[in-house]
């Protein structure tokens, strides 16, 4: 992965709970300080093809952000590429899940950067703060899946 990040967390719920939660989408918000708005812009329960739309907050920079599932499988996997144009984008991300022990969840996250224009100047600062907060980042969607109702 020249440009982009994995990291692996275990999260105490079963894998269903937790790729419900994932799905869904638009709880970006609760474990990513830089989504300040996120909606799904289509209709029906998440699936391939699922749009979500969404407002971030990049090193002091405000961009709108669009997102497509381009893979769901239940309960373990959900892919998606960016469908905005802006200078830096992921053309490939997702979630790999899978059952760890007594109704715990194994989550690997992993997104991929492509730079454009500018961004292509841009995109291995955004890799490298991406992978330097990696372990982080799974912390937090671990924080978050655990204490959702």
């Amino acid at each position: 992965m020249a440009h982009g990040f994995s990291a692996t967390t275990t999260i105490n719920r079963p894998i269903g709970e937790v790729f419900a939660y994932l799905a869904a989408g638009t709880n970006d918000k609760d474990f990513s300080p830089r989504v300040q708005q996120i909606e799904k812009a289509t209709e029906g329960p998440p699936a391939v093809g699922t749009i979500f739309k969404s407002t971030v907050k990049d090193a002091g920079m405000t961009s709108q952000r669009e997102f497509e599932y381009t893979e769901f499988v239940e309960p373990t996997k959900i892919r998606w590429t960016e469908r905005s144009k802006n200078s830096v984008t992921v053309p490939d991300g997702g979630y790999d899940l899978a059952p760890e022990g007594d109704g715990a969840t194994r989550l690997t996250i992993s997104n991929e950067f492509e730079g454009h224009g500018i961004g292509k100047l841009l995109v291995g600062f955004a890799s490298r703060a991406a992978k330097k907060d990696a372990d982080g980042f799974a912390g937090r969607i671990k924080s978050a899946a655990e204490t959702s109702a």
